[in-house]
């Protein structure tokens, strides 16, 4: 098994940590399916809630993406410095990862944030990770990121 480490995203954004941090991590299982169909059905919790460490949500992907679901295990939440860790433990992991572990951050940048994603892609033997992929993930969190920007741009008063 080894361990292949990426930078995902590394994103200036003019909306405010706690925004993005609520919108993005802790209540992402209200805000995606209603806000973004395009990327998430749904997202369902299989264990505990969104401010435990140790819940599980599944999401939920809509027809026609490259994979169905992906499960993650909540690892750390730190509400104060707007941080988390997490583990994808199932579903999109294929035959080539064990789990991927990311460190997910926003801090304070002017008057919005930076968000930073650090994976760790946890391979099963000898396997490596393909740069397609790493660039397809990074297009795809971009995507999400701006989708999620726009929202709150528009709607101040979430998460506010």
């Amino acid at each position: 098994m080894g361990v292949h480490t990426y930078t995902l995203a590394d994103i200036t954004s003019p909306v405010a940590p706690k925004r993005m941090f609520h919108a993005l991590q802790i209540d992402n299982h209200n805000f995606f399916a209603k806000n973004l169909p395009q990327f998430f059905r749904s997202i369902e919790f299989v264990q505990g809630d969104s401010t435990t460490v140790g819940c599980i949500k599944q999401f939920n992907f809509p027809d026609g993406s490259p994979i169905k679901y992906m499960k993650n295990r909540m690892d750390k939440i730190d509400f104060e410095k707007h941080c988390v860790k997490y583990t994808t433990i199932e579903g999109g992991l294929g035959d080539t990862f064990e789990c991927i572990v990311y460190e997910n951050k926003f801090e304070t940048s002017g008057t919005g944030c930076r968000f930073t994603i650090i994976a760790h892609y946890h391979t099963k033997g000898d396997a490596g990770v393909e740069e397609q992929d790493i660039a397809y993930t990074k297009e795809a969190i971009k995507d999400k990121v701006k989708a999620v920007e726009e929202y709150l741009l528009a709607n101040p008063q979430v998460y506010a």
